[in-house]
C-alpha cells in the first residue's frame, strides 16, 4: 500500500521522465545540460508541491474559520433562544399579576358589594324589629 507522498513522488518521477522523453532534452544531449533540464524540472516540481501545501494550509485556515464561525453561530442561536424563552416567561408572568390584579380588584369590589348588602339586610331587619314591636 503506498501513501500519498509515495504516490507523489512517483508522478513526479514519470513527469520527469516524461519530459525527458518528449523532446525537452538539449540538441547535443550533453549530461550538462540534461542536468540542468531535470534541475529546473526539480525546481519546478518543487514550486508545484510548495504550491499546494500552501493551498492546503490556506483551505485548513479557511475551514478552521469556518469551524470557529459555526461555533459562534451555535452560541449565539442558544443565547436567542434563551432570550425567547426569558421573553416568554416575561410576558406570561406580566399577563399573570394582571390578571392577578384584575382578581383583588373583583374581590375588593365584591366585599364591598357584600358589605353593602349586609348594611341594608341590618337595615332591614330593624325596620322589621321596629315593626314587629309597635305592632305589640
Amino acid at each position: 500500500m503506498t501513501t500519498p507522498k509515495q504516490m507523489e513522488q512517483q508522478q513526479q518521477q514519470q513527469q520527469i521522465v516524461k519530459m525527458k522523453n518528449s523532446g525537452m532534452i538539449s540538441y547535443n544531449g550533453s549530461p550538462m545540460i540534461d542536468d540542468r533540464d531535470e534541475e529546473m524540472t526539480r525546481s519546478a516540481l518543487s514550486a508545484f508541491r510548495a504550491k499546494e501545501e500552501e493551498i492546503e494550509r490556506k483551505r485548513k485556515e479557511v475551514s478552521d474559520k469556518v469551524h470557529a464561525q459555526l461555533g459562534r453561530v451555535e452560541e449565539e442561536t442558544k443565547r436567542l433562544a434563551e432570550i425567547r424563552e426569558e421573553k416568554e416567561y416575561k410576558e406570561t408572568l406580566d399577563a399573570f399579576n394582571a390578571k392577578s390584579k384584575e382578581k383583588a380588584q373583583l374581590v375588593t369590589k365584591l366585599m364591598e358589594l357584600v358589605s353593602e348588602s349586609e348594611k341594608l339586610r341590618m337595615k332591614k331587619l330593624e325596620e322589621l324589629s321596629k315593626h314587629i314591636e309597635a305592632l305589640h
